[in-house]
């Protein structure tokens, strides 16, 4: 079985994460998905609007997933590469080269963004219509 990971907040989800977690789970068999913590957000200074449960909850309901797991710091990624035997490490092109040390220990790759869609883009425009 091929094994493939992948990463994110996963907060408001949108056609953006359905797109990318559809194409990494075209790489492989499995699919884990790790999702920050809400106290691995709050180290790096974001505040989701769902708790971790919330959103574990809600990748757990979509078919390409099949396992969630949390991610509480940075360092963890070669740990969960090794620990679930992980054979190709997936991220958005946003962050293309980032993860390239991961390369000794699994294939990378690097998917291009939806286009026109973000969580942060999302978040301005809901911002922007109750203040406006």
């Amino acid at each position: 079985m091929k094994k493939v990971l992948t990463y994110g907040t996963y907060d408001l989800l949108h056609t953006g994460h359905i797109n990318l977690l559809r194409r990494a789970k075209e790489y492989g068999d499995y699919l884990v998905v790790a999702i920050s913590s809400d106290e691995f957000n709050a180290i790096k200074g974001k505040k989701a609007y769902y708790s971790f449960e919330q959103r574990k909850a809600i990748l757990e309901a979509i078919r390409y997933v099949d396992e969630v797991i949390p991610e509480h710091n940075w360092e963890q990624k070669v740990t969960d590469v090794i620990d679930n035997e992980i054979d190709v490490f997936v991220m958005g092109d946003d962050w293309k080269g980032d993860f390239d040390f991961l390369k000794e220990h699994c294939e990378v790759v690097y998917l291009p963004r939806t286009v026109g869609i973000s969580t942060t883009q999302i978040k301005k425009d809901l911002n922007n219509t109750s203040h406006g």
